[in-house]
């Protein structure tokens, strides 16, 4: 059984297979041509946390692809009652051909996708968002600047973070982070980047300077420096992330194409002004609608894979 729980889990070709089948059918939906490539298929969406995105993309998704999508809040469902997740996925997986789950820890997607009999998805954990890496790298490779792509993040050793090692490391390009002090990435999930690394010559800097990770950048993205379940720590945050904003000045210090990502929801005045969220170098609502696109051509990919 194949799932997509993180991106350590798929190989360089694998990645871009997705991708390429993510470019076809968004190219068939932009000429209003609906294939049903999951035709009456179900796709149980389990959400512990909340979502703007990743709701509609996956509802909208599997709808486009001939299915439909069931929101299954942990509020409305025995999981929120206590249930262990195990129960909860050998429950589910036998009603339902396909599970997306938002979660807090990941060993919770992975006990849940140890007992599932059918594709797991993971729509963010704390550790991973890799299906919003998927649609990031989606709109870089349509911006062309896949070929010679220097990533700079700025902002949270976060889930966004570490996913972004994971393609970086997979695929092969320069990635470079820099988050404030005690802000770091996991060490095990920074170890695990490198060794991939020496596999594919990806380059990986991580540095503490946020103008030092941009310079000569092409794609600069960051994240909010406060996360879900992190309210309590944002006044302590704001201080210590003190000169991480993403402005104009920041967004100089890039290529002339350099592009500006974020997954939002973006905070202005935060971690990026007002001016580059708005400005011609943001492409954030591009990459917004990539979620729905890459997102359907994970779950079309998977279903391929685990119906060979």
């Amino acid at each position: 059984m194949r799932h997509f729980l993180t991106l350590r889990d798929y190989t360089k070709e694998e990645i871009l297979e997705i991708l390429d089948l993510a470019a076809k059918i968004k190219k068939e939906t932009k000429n209003r041509v609906y294939k049903d490539y999951l035709p009456r298929y179900t796709l149980g969406m389990i959400f512990e946390k909340s979502s703007t995105r990743t709701r509609v993309s996956f509802e909208t998704g599997i709808y486009q692809l001939g299915g439909i999508g069931l929101f299954l809040s942990s509020n409305d469902i025995q999981l929120g009652r206590g249930e262990p997740m195990s129960d909860t996925a050998r429950v589910i997986s036998r009603m339902v051909d396909m599970v997306m789950i938002r979660t807090f820890e990941q060993s919770k997607l992975e006990e849940f996708a140890k007992y599932s009999k059918v594709p797991v998805i993971n729509g963010l954990t704390n550790e991973y968002h890799p299906v919003q890496l998927m649609a990031d790298y989606l709109t870089i490779q349509e911006k062309g600047l896949d070929k010679n792509l220097v990533a700079a993040y700025v902002g949270d050793g976060n889930n966004m973070t570490h996913s972004w090692l994971m393609l970086a490391s997979k695929l092969g390009f320069e990635l470079r982070i820099a988050t404030p002090i005690g802000y770091e990435v996991d060490k095990n999930i920074l170890d695990d980047a490198y060794t991939f690394a020496k596999e594919s010559g990806a380059k990986i800097i991580v540095t503490n300077d946020p103008k030092e990770a941009v310079k000569g950048a092409n794609v600069i993205t960051t994240d909010t420096w406060v996360s879900m379940g992190q309210e309590d720590e944002k006044e302590k945050r704001i201080k210590d992330f003190d000169g991480y904003i993403v402005d104009d000045e920041m967004m100089k210090l890039g290529t002339s194409d350099a592009i500006f990502l974020h997954c939002l929801p973006a905070y202005r005045g935060y971690e990026v002004s007002e001016s580059v969220i708005e400005g011609d170098q943001s492409l954030i609502f591009e990459e917004a609608e990539n979620r729905l696109h890459a997102q359907k051509g994970v779950m079309v990919w998977l279903d391929r894979q685990n119906t060979k």
